[in-house]
């Protein structure tokens, strides 16, 4: 099983990197917020997970060990494959998901394609005594109020990437719905 990579970025497109390890291109499905740090002709590591389906195999590679654990715990729950395990991570981020599964809030998930609201009780049921907050873990936005300030973005116009990416960078210090979208479009109009 190939359990990382450390090597060369060759190409990146809507969902993968080309990733050059001594001369052998890997390809390696990736989240956004992998895909927005990886640079053509940049070192690259990612940890890794290999799935092996009849007609297929397919490497999804994480930057952060905690977000191969929880795509490896995404995974065991029967009816979510690495795709779908994929896209929860696209839209929320471990400690995003550990807190909507501490806390039974299933919004972030049924943003995902194919995740309806049975499947998302399905998956905070499955994974509440799996993940859950850290202990020691400092405060974060609770799960509602990002999933509110992320759907406040989207009124707004802007694209569910670039909300979810304007979130990210709001510190976590900063709670409640209508407090992290003010920051968020600062952060926005920063970028523009």
């Amino acid at each position: 099983m190939i359990a990382a990579l450390a090597g060369t970025v060759r190409h990146k497109d809507a969902n993968s990197v080309i990733l050059d390890v001594s001369g052998v291109g890997y390809r390696v499905l990736v989240p956004t917020d992998v895909l927005l740090e990886a640079l053509p002709s940049r070192p690259l590591f990612l940890w890794t997970h290999l799935a092996v389906r009849e007609t297929s195999l397919e490497l999804f590679g994480f930057t952060e060990r905690e977000a191969l654990e929880a795509f490896e715990l995404l995974i065991t729950i029967s009816g979510i494959g690495p795709k779908t395990a994929l896209g929860i991570l696209n839209v929320a981020s471990p400690a995003t998901l550990r807190q909507a599964v501490g806390s039974g809030d299933t919004s972030y998930l049924t943003r995902v394609s194919g995740i309806g609201k049975k499947n998302a009780e399905k998956i905070v049921l499955e994974l509440k005594n799996k993940l859950s907050p850290k202990e020691g873990e400092a405060p974060h936005a609770d799960a509602k109020s990002e999933g509110d300030a992320m759907e406040a973005l989207i009124s707004l116009g802007y694209s569910e990437r670039d909300a979810r990416e304007a979130l990210k960078r709001v510190p976590k210090e900063i709670r409640g719905a209508s407090d992290r979208v003010k920051e968020a479009l600062r952060v926005l109009s920063r970028d523009a």
